[in-house]
């Protein structure tokens, strides 16, 4: 896959928070940043699956494969988000339960 180029202009404050991140890391200025944007693009990626499902406009299994994971790995993150999914009220998951 071929590679574009980005350029971009920060602010100083996230350049020294860079620079950190680098040295830590012990990575050019290229990966690091690949890096980080990747993992901001996960991150936002999840955070808008789970708005999706939670407003019922995307099924768990749409939503997971929004956020690029599994079905289980979405289920932990559903769980630790606490969104409220779910749109059956209590009384008709009883009956349905009272059914089987």
């Amino acid at each position: 896959m071929a590679e574009v180029t980005l350029s971009t202009r920060i602010p100083p404050e996230l350049e020294k928070e860079l620079k950190d991140y680098l040295a830590e890391e012990g990575v050019d200025r290229s990966i690091a940043v690949r890096k980080l944007l990747s993992s901001g693009l996960q991150k936002w990626r999840q955070e808008r699956a789970l708005h999706l499902l939670e407003e019922g406009r995307a099924t768990f299994s749409k939503a997971a494969e929004i956020a690029g994971t599994d079905v289980w790995e979405f289920a932990e993150a559903v769980k630790d988000s606490q969104i409220s999914w779910i749109r059956q009220k209590p009384e008709e998951l009883r009956r349905e339960l009272a059914d089987l």
